[in-house]
């Protein structure tokens, strides 16, 4: 049996209210105040599609043993490299084995579902056992734009094995054609779209039929067998146009997320398939659709062991969790739209060494320090010598992950002389509660909610982005829980 082990995903913390954004520059284009309403997440100025993936897989990863992990997936339309695999990086932050298969999938709105079934695929081949498939994206539509409007930041994960399956997959049907709804070429950084409505209907309205009809024709089930239709399309009103088409009913259609966090691009299908897996029963039914240059379908079934799987932060957690941005003017500028002057310490940018970064790369990439094994003091970074004066004992060390343990704020400061992108930038010593304490960034609040004593987790960060060479640098940073 192959299918879905375990799922996890990530949405950012602040939202951007719809109507703040037609209110600042719905002057510009009236046709989109009827898509100035509900809200759209919003990846903070230190998140990306990188940053959001391994959010997302932590959260899929809670209670199951990383080193069993033979592969991930990555698939997005927004990678911050277009050379560098960005799949690897985010194994390397999340601490998995060097002996396991990582590739990219991208260019496509449906490369999160494309991932997907390669995934299964591989397992289903007996060839690894254990896949984690990721799927992210931060589509920039220009200011004004409709795609600026229904966009939405956010990250899935699914784990898929032999093992403990929550849900089974039951089939597949591919269909590809080279629809041009939107397109990006190099050097852009928002894609171009086709009319709206021959998107609807020569896209939507010809390939979702299409390639559901040739799902449930391959996997011999009817319409009423289907609990759940997840299907990748912004539109709610034309995906339950189609499925009553196809005989569905309303209930059957899953929501698509558009009014709480809005298009997550890649991540859409898998974000609503997350959702679907969080209401979901054994015996239930979830067909899978992804849109994008064709459309990937999968049907998966729901087993008894959906009833096991631990309690994660998951759709439902994260949308729950949100601060609103309050300002689109903060949007801009944390999407780099809106140049600021960012004085003589903004302009500083000190080459990164990048083959320190790769020496150190365990230390920086996946905070790993060590733990002396006689007397289990955790220490950053690694060192020979344990720092405990009553032990001292000398290369008797174990590698000791920090990035999945919780602290809490022994001292901290908020610093206006310092640049940041989000002044004040904040910043504290963190005593972990297994032991160790780290300086470090801490991002995702506000310096009058932080105090002493108060828990924080540990969450990957773009540290900087030098762009006049090319390089993202990362590291891990404090969130108050």
């Amino acid at each position: 049996m192959v299918g879905i082990v375990s799922y996890g995903a990530y949405v950012p913390r602040y939202r951007l209210n719809r109507g703040s954004i037609f209110q600042s520059i719905g002057w510009f284009n009236a046709a989109t105040a009827g898509l100035a309403r509900g809200e759209k997440a919003v990846a903070n100025y230190d998140e990306d599609s990188i940053t959001m993936s391994v959010a997302a897989a932590m959260d899929c990863l809670k209670g199951f043993a990383r080193e069993r992990v033979d592969g991930l997936f990555l698939g997005s339309t927004t990678l911050p490299y277009l050379e560098r695999q960005n799949a690897a990086i985010c194994s390397a932050a999340l601490a998995l084995r060097p002996d396991i298969r990582t590739a990219d999938f991208t260019a496509s709105l449906k490369s999160g579902t494309t991932a997907l079934a390669s995934a299964c695929d591989a397992v289903a081949s007996g060839a690894v056992n254990t896949f984690l498939v990721c799927a992210s994206d931060t589509r920039l539509g220009k200011p004004g734009s409709a795609l600026e409007h229904m966009s939405g930041d956010g990250a899935s994960a699914l784990l898929i094995g032999k093992e403990n399956v929550i849900a089974e997959l039951k089939g597949s049907y591919f269909y590809t054609r080279d629809f041009p709804d939107f397109r990006r070429t190099q050097g852009e950084r928002s894609p171009q779209g086709w009319e709206e409505r021959w998107i609807r209907d020569e896209g939507y309205g010809k390939i979702i039929p299409q390639a559901i009809a040739g799902l449930m024709g391959k996997c011999g089930v009817k319409a009423a067998d289907i609990s759940k239709l997840v299907v990748a399309c912004p539109f709610i009103k034309v995906t339950e146009g189609l499925a009553k088409q196809l005989g569905f009913r309303p209930e059957q259609v899953q929501d698509n997320l558009m009014n709480v966090m809005g298009d997550s691009g890649s991540a859409l299908a898998s974000m609503m398939l997350v959702a679907a897996l969080e209401d979901a029963k054994p015996g239930d039914k979830i067909a899978v659709l992804g849109f994008g240059s064709g459309a990937d379908a999968l049907l998966f079934q729901v087993t008894g062991n959906i009833n096991k799987i631990e309690p994660r932060q998951g759709v439902k957690g994260h949308l729950d969790s949100k601060k609103d941005l309050g300002s689109y003017s903060k949007y801009l500028v944390f999407r780099d739209l809106l140049p600021v002057d960012v004085g003589i310490r903004g302009e500083e940018m000190p080459m990164a060494r990048m083959s320190v970064m790769f020496r150190e790369g365990k230390t920086m990439a996946a905070l790993c320090g060590s733990k002396c094994k006689e007397c289990g003091t955790p220490q950053f970074p690694a060192q020979r010598v344990c720092v405990n004066p009553e032990c001292g004992t000398i290369d008797q060390m174990e590698d000791y992950f920090f990035h999945d343990k919780i602290g809490r704020i022994n001292s901290y400061t908020g610093d206006n002389l310092a640049f940041s992108w989000d002044p004040p930038g904040m910043y504290g010593l963190i005593d972990f509660d297994e032991g160790g304490r780290l300086y470090l960034d801490i991002t995702d609040c506000e310096l009058d909610s932080l105090k002493g004593g108060a828990q924080v987790r540990m969450s990957f960060r773009r540290k900087f982005a030098d762009k006049r060479r090319g390089i993202y640098s990362y590291f891990w940073k404090a969130v108050p829980v």
